[in-house]
């Protein structure tokens, strides 16, 4: 099986906005992995190893829309053990989210590939629309907001499960399919692949690349395509039309009494 696994720089979300007349000004920002496509990487590796033994039930490879030059953030999931990685080169500030779901859904055909395995959502935009996007054009099943993932190997089929409202909702896909994943696809037991025992806990959490991991890492295949190559290209049809910094909040009260306090949240307020 091949997995592909999307991913995406940001800037660091721990560092504060600097907003400027044409928007906002990222030029001495930190870039980052996007958290989710870290647990994503996780998700995708914990299904494709078997625990104990040096051979694999998949492929892991990762991809990213980003330019050529700044793909340090591949090596970090390369050493956490993806096989090889795909950048399509392109300024991902350029593209709307059609035209990066369709060199996703590209890339996917091109490899000839069974899943997709996505973060839920960017933390930079909160987007959320990249993986439904991608199965839509692919007519791929899909399961949103992954929680825990079974891989039933016999039928080609996932199970997954997802917590909503009123409790936790179970679906079963078959392959080839689209998966997005939320934060508790790292818990040490909610991906189960069938060879790696049921019982075995992995350590909670995205795992991190060791220093000789991102020494092979290097070596591994790392390939470059364009949008050309993927038969794409032309203008966006989504554009930014302005970013603003929110209103500066105004100061706090401070109160006497807690029935001081009860009468400003029912009468000045109204929130009471």
């Amino acid at each position: 099986m091949k997995i592909l696994v999307t991913l995406k720089r940001i800037p660091n979300p721990d560092e504060p906005l600097k907003f400027t007349v044409g928007g906002l000004d990222y030029s001495s920002h930190k870039w980052v992995p996007n958290a989710f496509d870290e647990y994503a990487v996780e998700a995708a590796l914990r299904l494709a190893e078997k625990v104990g033994a040096p051979d694999r039930l998949a492929e892991v490879i990762v991809l990213s829309i980003c330019p050529q030059g700044q793909r340090q953030h591949l090596i970090q999931f390369l050493g956490m053990g993806a096989d090889r990685a795909i950048v399509v080169d392109a300024d991902e500030d350029a593209l709307d989210t059609g035209t990066v779901a369709k060199a996703i859904a590209a890339v996917y055909k091109r490899e000839g590939c069974d899943l997709l395995i996505a973060g839920k959502l960017s933390q930079d935009n909160e987007g959320n629309q990249i993986a439904q996007r991608v199965a839509g054009i692919l007519g791929a099943p899909q399961a949103c907001f992954a929680a825990t993932v079974e891989w039933d190997r016999g039928q080609r089929a996932l199970i997954v499960s997802r917590e909503v409202d009123d409790g936790v909702e179970v679906k079963r896909i078959p392959l080839p399919a689209v998966v997005s994943v939320d934060l508790r696809i790292v818990l040490p037991t909610s991906v189960q692949n069938g060879a790696t025992p049921a019982n075995h806990a992995y350590k909670e959490g995205a795992r991190l690349a060791s220093l000789r991991g991102i020494t092979l890492a290097k070596k591994k295949p790392f390939q470059v395509l364009s949008l050309g190559d993927l038969g794409l290209g032309g203008p966006a049809n989504e554009r930014a039309v302005a970013v603003k910094a929110p209103p500066a909040r105004k100061a706090g009260q401070i109160v006497g009494s807690v029935d001081d306090l009860f009468d400003k949240l029912t009468k000045e307020a109204k929130v009471l």
